[in-house]
């Protein structure tokens, strides 16, 4: 059921994780992202995404520190870097992150891009940190199929998440079913298009008939695909406004329009090409 900000889905390795999260890319360390995750946690939210390049998992382990909520009633998630990948720093990476963070584990830990000659290597340590009990799941971000293809063939830990770009201009049904066949859920970033999504008539039109937001219409278009999102936002009423995606459905139909909006169309890196 995802019928309220407490709803979760259980991973391939039977972890619970909430459908909905919060993310907190170029939200600044410090005094802003302590304050983002802060009206996060009070509003309800117990998914909150960082990563290593965001530079913020200082403000981000504060904030959790100080909610008062439990540490096991958060999932927090963190990823590796490139650099890290390619000087073989992955462990070390993440006790770092660790560190920064000021927790003993994470819940989720991410390859955040599949850097050539460098993943399937990541992987090897990714399982270890897994088997250690400091990770509660590890998975992958930005994998397309190639990549996820290469894992599998690893014959080992089938990652438990793929977080990806994925709105309505970036559909990518092959990998969305790629990855259901293969019990790897689906991770929605930059589920919003960059703040594009508001420009788009489709999604304006259904929006009105539901006296909701573009964003909300989106978001729950993510959920009804079986997709985990966390949208971004240090401004407290958008925070407010991504929760409220849990009083409506939208139709077949509805979906099947916002399908057809797909171009291919990506606003972050292709994962096939990228220089980073």
């Amino acid at each position: 059921m995802k019928d309220n900000l407490n709803s979760y889905t259980t991973l391939n390795n039977g972890l619970k994780m909430p459908w909905l999260g919060f993310g907190v890319y170029q939200i600044e360390d410090g005094n802003e992202v302590q304050n983002a995750v802060s009206s996060a946690l009070k509003l309800g939210y117990r998914s909150i995404d960082t990563a290593t390049v965001y530079g913020n998992e200082i403000g981000v382990g504060k904030a959790i520190k100080e909610s008062g909520i439990p540490r096991e009633d958060i999932f927090l998630t963190t990823k590796v870097w490139n650099d890290d990948q390619r000087k073989n720093r992955t462990l070390a990476a993440f006790q770092e992150s660790l560190k920064r963070l000021d927790t003993d584990y994470v819940d989720l830990y991410l390859i955040h891009w599949p850097v050539a000659g460098c993943y399937q290597k990541t992987w090897k340590v990714m399982e270890e940190i897994y088997k250690s009990g400091r990770a509660k799941a590890i998975g992958v971000s930005n994998f397309l199929v190639p990549h996820l293809q290469d894992i599998l063939n690893l014959n080992t830990i089938v990652p438990s998440i793929n977080q990806m770009e994925f709105h309505p201009y970036l559909v990518q049904p092959e990998l969305l079913n790629f990855c259901q066949n293969h019990h790897i859920q689906m991770e929605a970033w930059s589920p919003l298009m960059q703040g594009h999504i508001v420009d788009v008539p489709t999604v304006q039109n259904i929006a009105k008939k539901y006296k909701k937001t573009p964003a909300q219409i989106v978001l729950r278009w993510d959920l009804q695909h079986e997709v985990i999102t966390i949208p971004k936002s240090a401004n407290p009423n958008r925070i407010i406004e991504n929760t409220q995606i849990f009083d409506f459905e939208l139709s077949q139909t509805e979906m099947e329009e916002l399908d057809a909006l797909d171009q291919s169309k990506r606003f972050g890196p292709d994962p096939a090409n990228f220089d980073f």
